[in-house]
């Protein structure tokens, strides 16, 4: 046989099949890539844009968008680490949200640049959470552009960068890039667009729809692309090493998966557009502002109605609470809280029992309150304690001043259907606080001239007491508005003005000083339904009684605004009107009689309470409650009577058992003898909630890190501590393997153990220069190859001396840079992400005249 036949033939790569090049390969997923976040991007700013609404919306998205693009672009032609691309970021953070999110603070000069730095980055880590609390659109407010400019600049980066990649992480894009569009969706408003009618046809939610299938359409082809992109280039490979030939025409089964995944869509987009919209219909949104606001302090406060009674106690009655200042266009009432929810023993806001519920929201700049005449009120808080805020009118903007200006904005809520503001800035208002109101308050309406809202008429969420129920058959007369008016101007008259249920003739309270020729009568707090009932049998009583006639004095309800204006709202709720009581001040008064604060001063005696119902157009209609203290009850009935709260005499034997406190008492405390001979620890609150501040600020910003060195200190303890001696050994060489990539250092997966340690052998900074410590790493080579495949058995002590050669690598990565090259190492990924982004077989590969042949290569493959 001649040497040419001896030579083995090789096949020739067929010509007919062209193979592309790895820079068009690397082109076209580049294009591919930033086309799909391209359309996500402008999804997700189309999702966002009810949130802001505003031109600086805009601008700030484009500057993101282009700043992270070339970001991105650099990194991925100058292969940048991921902590590279991090840092660069985050100044790119600070320089654009100081520009572009609070451009406020450039005009400021150098300590307004400084201090738009700080809103930067308390916009980072609490302004997501602020988003989710002030009304929408929140335009430019503040700083709550800067969580749309972290969406925008890190989403944007990070999916190009996956998007581009040529492993299997490239698919995680798709969760950034739906993690932006998601932005939008879920801190948006809580209503959806309005539908849209093709004839028969009517698509609900038509722009949450839209973005749903687009961003699906858009994965769905990227994805697919992706995925036939990857094939097409294995196939190539396989032709080009083996020489066989393919046919170009698209198979059989290649049509049957572009059908399939063809009708998968389909499926996907008729399930979003048709089915979706259609069973949602009929539900509230539920976004993430839906659970947002002052509710935990508002269920923890005292109901002010409950607290009404202890604003008229002889050592308060006459305390400034707070002042208004007004010009030519001051306000006629003043409203502290709007209560809309009764339980049958409590009137407290935010419930649905009465009518509309109230949602207190933060307040962005301005509101649109609608038509009315525009007031202005400057008010200036003395000794008013609380969350509740004085309000005027439907608020169209609040300005607030002094040193707690900050704070004061940042922790009021107000609620547009309760035309109420609450104040939780630390415990809420306190002396000193200052705040300018503009608002519209509506034109005066007559009662008897308005009609009960059309369809099912409104009643009351409790059983209406049988007395009330009684009188209102027995005196009413017409409809609407018209008998509801009657029926309040006959209570009015009937009833007596009280406010305590006793006095010390020798000091009478300041409130009963202002009214004159007043003759006092006891009657009890509280407005519960079992308190209005006994308030209307009196009523009954003295109705029925014959010298009631004789004399022409039917008066008998004894009480205040707080008993009348819950009757007046029951009443209200069984003619079909909803109702809600309103706790305030009148700073002038045309109607004799009732309190009003005297040139803007209000005191705790002048506050008052009031009933709105709401009528046919709705509006609400306020309606004054106080009953008359003109003529008193008739002493002849009254004297018969036994008095409201009995006294029982006990005999001298029997000893008086003190019942205990109640587990939960809805009324307001009125005791000033505290014990303070405790120890005073008022100072260190302070003290504990700065650090408490400077911790949580520590752990936001150091948490992942720590989560990182924790999970690899408990992945470390995991491999010593196994059962048997040689899954230790094999856990050790994982160990020193992991070290070794956290050091920067790759990890070819065709090495043995062997000619691993050797590559891990030269520092990673020095790839000529071999480190005299070398033989630790051939130790563990050697030891776990012997601990895998050789028959011996291996102890326990054999397993500790293989981790204390460990210990010693470990060490001996660590001393290789410095204290910033040993911070990065200890909270690098890269051992965790070994598994999903393999090496190229050949990389690392040391030449064969440093040991670890081919009889060896077989035997030990690296894990």
């Amino acid at each position: 046989m001649s040497a040419r036949a001896a030579e083995p033939v090789r096949p020739r790569a067929p010509r007919s099949v062209p193979t592309r090049s790895r820079w068009a390969t690397i082109s076209h997923g580049v294009v591919a890539g930033s086309l799909y976040v391209a359309v996500m991007v402008v999804l997700a700013a189309v999702a966002a844009w009810p949130i802001y609404r505003g031109w600086s919306f805009i601008v700030l998205v484009s500057a993101a968008v282009a700043v992270a693009t070339a970001i991105a672009g650099v990194a991925h032609w100058r292969r940048w680490n991921g902590w590279v691309v991090a840092g660069i970021l985050a100044v790119a953070l600070f320089v654009l949200g100081v520009a572009f999110a609070v451009p406020s603070r450039i005009a400021e000069g150098l300590p307004g640049v400084l201090r738009g730095f700080a809103d930067v980055a308390t916009g980072v880590v609490l302004g997501f959470k602020d988003l989710l609390t002030v009304d929408l659109p929140v335009g430019a407010y503040r700083n709550l552009l800067v969580p749309a400019l972290v969406v925008f600049l890190v989403g944007t980066c990070g999916a190009l960068l996956l998007a581009w990649r040529a492993g299997r992480l490239a698919y995680a894009a798709v969760a950034v890039a739906i993690g932006m569009l998601s932005f939008g969706l879920f801190f948006g408003r809580t209503s959806v667009s309005a539908p849209v009618s093709w004839g028969p046809f009517t698509l609900a939610a038509p722009v949450e729809t839209a973005l749903g299938v687009g961003g699906l359409v858009a994965s769905v082809l990227w994805l697919a692309w992706r995925t036939r992109e990857e094939r097409v280039r294995a196939l190539q490979r396989a032709t080009a090493s083996s020489g066989v030939r393919l046919s170009r025409r698209p198979s059989q089964t290649d049509r049957r998966r572009r059908a399939l995944g063809a009708g998968m869509v389909a499926v996907a987009v008729v399930t979003a557009v048709a089915i979706v919209p259609a069973v949602a219909a009929d539900r509230e949104r539920d976004v993430l502002r839906a659970t947002a606001g002052p509710e935990i302090e508002m269920s923890r406060a005292v109901s002010p109605l409950a607290a009404y009674r202890g604003l008229f106690a002889l050592d308060r009655s006459d305390d400034v609470l707070f002042t208004v200042t007004t010009g030519e266009d001051a306000p006629e009432r003043v409203r502290i809280a709007t209560l809309d929810g009764y339980d049958g023993e409590t009137y407290r806001s935010g419930a649905s029992g009465a009518g509309v519920a109230s949602r207190f929201v933060r307040v962005p700049s301005t509101l649109d309150a609608g038509d009315g005449r525009e007031v202005e009120a400057t008010v200036s808080i003395d000794q008013l304690t609380g969350i509740w805020m004085p309000t005027a009118g439907s608020l169209s903007q609040v300005s607030f001043s002094g040193g707690r200006a900050a704070a004061l904005s940042d922790g009021f809520y107000y609620s547009v259907d309760a035309e109420a503001g609450v104040q939780i800035a630390r415990g809420g208002l306190r002396a000193g606080d200052e705040y300018v109101l503009r608002g519209v308050e509506a034109e005066p309406v007559e009662l008897a001239t308005i009609a009960a809202p059309g369809g099912a008429a409104t009643r009351s969420a409790v059983s209406i007491p049988p007395n009330l129920e009684a009188w209102i058959d027995e005196h009413r007369t017409g409809s609407g508005g018209a008998a509801l008016d009657g029926l309040v101007s006959l209570l009015r008259e009937r009833g007596y003005l009280s406010h305590a249920l006793a006095i010390t003739p020798e000091e009478p309270p300041a409130w009963m000083a202002s009214l004159a020729d007043y003759s006092f009568q006891p009657s009890a707090a509280g407005h519960s339904l079992a308190r209005i009932d006994t308030l209307f049998g009196r009523l009954l009583e003295r109705e029925n009684d014959p010298r009631a006639e004789a004399s022409g004095n039917y008066v008998a309800a004894i009480g205040d605004d707080e008993q009348f204006a819950v009757a007046v709202s029951l009443i209200a709720q069984q003619l079909g009107f909803p109702s809600r009581v309103v706790l305030g001040a009148r700073l002038e008064s045309a109607e004799p009689g009732l309190a009003s604060c005297d040139a803007g001063v209000c005191r705790a005696q002048d506050l008052t309470v009031w009933t709105e119902v709401l009528a046919d157009d709705g509006a609400w209609v306020p309606v004054d409650v106080t009953p008359q203290y003109a003529a008193s009850p008739s002493l002849d009935l009254s004297e018969q009577r036994d008095p409201e709260n009995v006294t029982e005499v006990l005999p001298d034997t029997i000893s008086e058992v003190v019942p205990p406190d109640p587990v939960q008492e809805d009324v307001a405390p009125n005791d000033d003898t505290a014990d303070e001979s405790g120890l005073d620890l008022a100072w260190l609150w302070p003290l504990l909630r700065v650090a408490a501040i400077a911790v949580l600020v520590l752990l936001i910003l150091c948490g992942p890190f720590l989560v990182v060195v924790a999970a690899k200190a408990a992945r470390r303890r995991a491999r010593r501590r196994e059962g048997h001696p040689a899954t230790r050994i094999a856990g050790g060489w994982d160990e020193y393997v992991d070290a070794a990539v956290d050091t920067g250092r790759s990890h070819p997966w065709a090495l043995t153990r062997t000619e691993l340690a050797l590559a891990y052998a030269v520092p990673a900074r020095d790839a000529e220069v071999a480190s005299p410590e070398s033989e630790g790493g051939r130790m563990l080579a050697d030891q776990a190859d012997r601990a895998s495949f050789s028959a011996e058995d291996t102890t326990a002590s054999d397993a500790d001396a293989f981790w204390q050669i460990v210990d010693a690598e470990r060490a001996r990565f660590a001393r290789e840079g410095g204290v910033w090259h040993r911070l990065r190492s200890a909270v690098s990924l890269r051992s965790f992400l070994r598994l999903l982004t393999p090496s190229r077989a050949g990389a690392g590969r040391p030449s064969s005249s440093r040991g670890g042949g081919i009889a060896s290569r077989d035997a030990g493959r690296s894990k």
